[in-house]
């Protein structure tokens, strides 16, 4: 049993990942804090939760000091200011910001708009996409989590570029996301009569997953690889679906392919029909289904971007860390 604390609890990530975390019979969740005007149960604000732990209002050093891991749902810029105190506590911990995932702190400058103040860190810090880099999460103290829209693209990817089977020039992501990615702080855009009955595409060229997606893509080739990647907002609570499009180097099966790269994966599923977003819902699923015609291929991807895509891929890198049995709290 290891002892696990929660920072930024109030979010859509932190209640998911409580959700989890509950239900894991290794873990005792021994703090949870988030800036709030009053401390109370977080059933209060969650009542789908059944607990009658104690949000805090402020992090309690003492409650926190005591765990094993710690999880930080915070906004980007701002895990960077806790991660190195909580690394001297002797905490492990699993970011879900962006703040540890891009390598070279100029990137990171570049596209989020401020200088890290942890750069050191980025060294240390593992990528968290278990399907690709489960050993190096094993020992590691830091854990960048990844962002919802590499997850998906990611994982739809990884088996064609790491068998040199695709023109890396030829990369198109069209990807579709529900509203609570935006997070839970309401905003015009996620407002329900702006949102509701519409399909937006936004942030096009300047989506701050593009250097994450194309940094990971880029390590798996052993080159540079650019993408064209298209995000949009669709009127649905939860999941993400990516298609991608792309051109083949030759003629591949690719379902025998891509059940080959996954064999063993126990959150990944490869589909023969294209898959639904909603059957991924409430799970760490991902379903891909891979299609060519000659050289023409076009991958969907989709996950629950809540999920896989933050919360539940939080937990399974926590079982990895611990060697706990990877799906506990999953399933």
């Amino acid at each position: 049993m290891i002892k696990v604390a929660l920072i930024g609890a109030t979010g859509y990530t932190g209640r998911e990942l409580i959700r989890r975390l509950l239900r894991h019979r290794e873990v005792e969740i021994r703090h949870l804090s988030a800036i709030t005007e009053k401390e109370e149960p977080i059933s209060s604000i969650f009542p789908s939760l059944s607990s009658n732990l104690i949000l805090r209002s402020t992090m309690r050093v003492e409650e926190v000091a005591e765990c094993e891991v710690v999880f930080l749902c915070l906004p980007h810029k701002v895990s960077m200011e806790y991660v190195p105190s909580l690394l001297d506590f002797g905490n492990r911990v699993i970011d879900l910001s962006a703040d540890f995932r891009l390598k070279d702190p100029s990137v990171y400058e570049e596209w989020y708009g401020e200088r890290h103040a942890a750069f050191i860190l980025l060294k240390e810090s593992v990528y968290g996409l278990p399907e690709l880099y489960r050993r190096e999460i094993k020992e590691a103290n830091l854990i960048a989590n990844p962002g919802c829209y590499p997850t998906s693209c990611l994982l739809g990817l990884a088996p064609l570029i790491k068998n040199r089977l695709i023109d890396l020039t030829s990369i198109v992501i069209d990807a579709k996301s529900g509203v609570s990615g935006a997070g839970r702080n309401p905003s015009l855009p996620t407002h329900f009569p702006e949102a509701n009955e519409g399909c937006k595409a936004y942030s096009l060229f300047t989506h701050r997953h593009i250097p994450e997606i194309e940094q990971e893509l880029s390590g798996i080739a052993g080159e540079r690889v650019a993408v064209t990647f298209v995000p949009h907002l669709v009127p649905m609570d939860c999941g993400m679906l990516s298609t991608i499009y792309l051109r083949l180097q030759k003629e591949t099966d690719l379902i025998g392919l891509y059940k080959d790269f996954y064999n063993g994966e126990p959150f990944i599923r490869i589909m023969n029909e294209p898959p639904v977003t909603k059957d991924t819902t409430g799970t760490n699923l991902c379903l891909i289904h891979p299609k060519s015609e000659g050289k023409r291929a076009v991958i969907l991807s989709a996950i629950d971007n809540l999920i896989k895509g933050a919360s539940g891929q939080a937990v399974q890198n926590m079982n990895i860390m611990f060697s706990f049995p990877e799906t506990e709290g999953l399933l």
